[in-house]
């Protein structure tokens, strides 16, 4: 029987259960989707009662198998996604939809108890996201849906829930508190004032290599407290690159530039234009720069394959072409995204008709995405600091055309592919593995 690491890996839209051996490589994964569900206001949201159930029956089968000694569980989620708590140890509301509305107007008089909503954010480096920003979401909650908050009495972030289901200890850590949360101040480096002003009762981040020995399915598991999915995916090229400074760019939904070299703390320009920091799992700063680029490349390709009559995948068959790269540079035009920050991630199909081939369309929603990323890489690069070496993660590390753009518009970079997939996994595997 082989001794392994399972990490629970769930995405926004994957949901993943991979199986770490003692040198860490993948020796079993699974994934599936769920299709989503509505909220009380007929809002989309996870189905979690489906997720949860899914998890529970992996890592019974896996152990009935009998192929494979699970030692120790961990977890890797997407954030700005909460889980309440009753007294019953009942969930209170559904998983709440970052992206479900909330009017950041109605909270001009929270903001400015504590010096307004520049000064906040940017102690807490949070960008005034709305629901993005779970603090918010708390307050959200307590104004509008009294009859839910009045049954609180736990908050978890969702890799702590999915942790809490194993333990039924109620814990939280610095990737997730550390997450856009406006719960963190960056300034003492401790929950921020209002988190106690208003009597929250969220528990005390902790080391994320800690864990929690309990028994499930009559075998004792090491079970540890999880990570946030985008600062848990720099944690092996932290764990590799130990005498090397680097900017790590994480691509997915979401394309995070992330440096965790950065001795500078945030300033208002750089919070005005996307910047924010996260932790790392031992409450190390990492300056970021946080775009929703990816969503707008889903909503492109989809058009782009209705306008053109051409399958969805066309993009990922294009060959590399260096002369439309260059020229595209060199004209630097604004077609598709706006000048500063992006607020519509619709696409708009009349946009294409000025151009007579899916090739050329393609390259130009390319370039202006990558022109962005370098604007973001420019912004979280400390003033006297030069890195040039730029890991790519996730699904655009294989995309020729934006890593091809991205070396045109700084070619003082030099862009490394990350080797290791699942990197979110792998850094959650990671934290575990004194537990193998």
């Amino acid at each position: 029987m082989v001794n392994v690491i399972a990490v629970i890996d769930i995405g926004k839209t994957n949901k993943k259960i991979l199986l770490f051996n003692e040198t860490l490589d993948v020796v079993y994964s699974n994934s599936t989707r769920f299709d989503e569900i509505t909220d009380e206001d007929a809002d989309p949201c996870d189905d979690i009662e489906s997720i949860e159930n899914w998890i529970q029956n992996e890592i019974k089968r896996i152990q009935s198998e009998g192929e494979y000694n699970i030692k120790a569980i961990n977890f890797s989620t997407h954030g700005a996604s909460l889980i309440y708590l009753d007294k019953k140890s009942n969930r209170v509301t559904p998983l709440y939809n970052y992206l479900k509305p909330l009017n950041l107007d109605e909270y001009h008089e929270f903001y400015d108890q504590y010096g307004g909503q520049e000064e906040f954010s940017r102690r807490t480096a949070s960008p005034a996201y709305g629901m993005l920003n779970t603090g918010l979401q708390i307050l959200k909650l307590q104004k509008e849906k009294p009859e839910f908050w009045s049954q609180v009495v736990s908050i978890l972030h969702y890799p702590q829930y999915l942790s809490y289901l194993f333990t039924k200890k109620i814990t939280a850590d610095f990737t997730s508190v550390g997450a856009h949360t406006a719960t963190w101040d960056f300034d003492t480096m401790q929950y921020h004032k209002w988190v106690s002003d208003y009597n929250l009762n969220l528990p005390t981040p902790q080391n994320g290599k800690e864990a929690i020995v309990a028994t499930f399915n009559g075998r004792e598991i090491a079970i540890g407290t999880g990570l946030h999915d985008s600062s848990s995916s720099i944690i092996p090229i932290l764990e590799t690159e130990k005498n090397n400074e680097f900017i790590l760019l994480s691509t997915g939904t979401w394309i995070i530039a992330m440096n965790p070299f950065s001795k500078e703390n945030l300033t208002q320009h750089q919070l005005k234009n996307n910047c924010l920091c996260f932790m790392t799992p031992q409450k190390q700063q990492i300056k970021s720069s946080m775009q929703f680029l990816g969503k707008i490349h889903e909503v492109y390709i989809d058009a782009l394959s209705t306008y053109f009559k051409v399958d969805i995948d066309t993009h990922l068959h294009l060959e590399l072409n260096e002369v439309l790269c260059n020229e595209i540079r060199d004209t630097d035009a604004r077609v598709f995204l706006s000048e500063g920050i992006d607020t519509d991630f619709e696409a708009h199909p009349y946009l294409l008709t000025n151009y007579d081939n899916y090739e050329a369309a393609y390259y130009q929603i390319i370039f202006e995405m990558s022109k962005k990323v370098i604007q973001g890489i420019n912004l979280i690069s400390d003033e006297n600091t030069v890195i040039k070496d730029v890991y790519i993660s996730g699904g655009f590390n294989k995309n020729l055309i934006f890593i091809k753009f991205l070396e045109l518009l700084n070619p003082d970079i030099q862009i490394k592919i990350s080797d290791c997939k699942n990197e979110s996994a792998l850094g959650a595997a990671l934290m575990m593995k004194s537990y193998i």
